[in-house]
């Protein structure tokens, strides 16, 4: 198993405001809307860096996705920052119509994604925002897994034409990936190449699958570990060439099991080539308050859940 440490850690959330700030000052285009959370997404460099290209629209996100839509028009690439449920679920018609269907330019930046959310509890930790985005035609959907994989993807996407959901989150989490990695969209990446498992994981996710990792050396399960952070499109090609060899897959994401990755992934296998497959993800169920910690380990996203899901798969092929 590949060993990962980290010298430090930090939200993904601060990624995207870093990486805002840089691709403003790479193209003049790039503008910033925020419904009255500037600090929860870090946005405040950017601001003060280019404050006649900053839009602040307040408590109003169904106006910000229709704001947003129009200044494509003009050619400008607008970032519209909330938290993933007012940026997804409240708005979702908005989406759909100004939009996607119309293929606008436009940025949806979410934070505050999934469990890790935390205290705020299930009004606010939205877990159905991939599935609703993927569904969408034309829509890319990326979710990043720590601060220098989210700085990379903010800049990436400017350069990609056509709508982007980027979801991002609230906790403190190692950083592990190069801080000059190239972000290419609908690329996955081989965190650790093994040959008894495939674990594809996402986001927050990458980090416990890595872990699992290095439990399941210990048990003598060589794990192959793919890093999905483009949901759609899909890198099919690594999923197939990855299961080719191991025989069976785990799905590790902080999202419902219905809508996620994982039902990506289990299309794929269907269509190609039917593989045994466990889900770590949540089971179908709203969240609740508590700290990121505490939740995670409730709804079985962690380390020890992929470990025993991976045993659990690897006695069905």
């Amino acid at each position: 198993m590949k060993k990962y440490t980290y010298t430090d850690k930090k939200d993904t959330r601060s990624g995207f405001g870093a990486g805002l700030l840089e691709v403003g000052r790479k193209n003049e285009n790039v503008v910033a809307l925020c419904a009255d959370l500037i600090g929860s997404l870090k946005m405040n460099d950017f601001i003060k860096e280019f404050p006649e290209r900053f839009f602040q629209v307040g408590i109003a996100e169904a106006n910000m996705m229709g704001i947003a839509a129009g200044l494509t028009i003009g050619g400008k690439i607008p970032y519209t920052g909330t938290f993933a449920n007012f940026s997804t679920g409240r708005v979702y018609d908005q989406i759909r119509q100004s939009i996607a269907y119309s293929d606008k330019n436009v940025k949806i930046c979410a934070s505050h994604a999934g469990l890790t959310l935390g205290e705020d509890g299930a009004t606010h930790q939205i877990l159905e925002d991939i599935g609703l985005m993927k569904m969408l035609p034309g829509m890319t959907v990326i979710n990043p897994c720590d601060y220098n994989q989210t700085k990379a993807a903010t800049i990436a996407i400017a350069d990609h034409h056509g709508p982007v959901y980027l979801r991002f989150g609230r906790p403190v989490v190692p950083i592990f990936t190069a801080p000059d990695q190239k972000f290419e969209i609908g690329k996955a990446w081989m965190v650790n190449e093994g040959k008894d498992v495939s674990i594809f994981a996402t986001g927050h996710l990458v980090w416990e699958a890595i872990q699992a990792g290095e439990q399941l050396a210990e048990m003598g399960i060589d794990a192959e570990i793919i890093n999905i952070h483009t949901i759609k499109p899909l890198d099919e090609e690594a999923i197939l060439k990855s299961v080719a060899k191991t025989g069976c897959v785990v799905t590790a994401e902080e999202h419902n099991r219905l809508g996620g990755l994982g039902d990506s992934v289990a299309q794929v296998l269907a269509k190609n080539n039917p593989t045994p497959q466990e889900y770590v993800a949540v089971n179908d169920s709203f969240g609740e308050s508590g700290t990121p910690a505490q939740l995670m380990e409730k709804y079985g996203l962690n380390a020890a859940n992929i470990v025993a899901a991976v045993q659990r798969v690897i006695k069905r092929k």
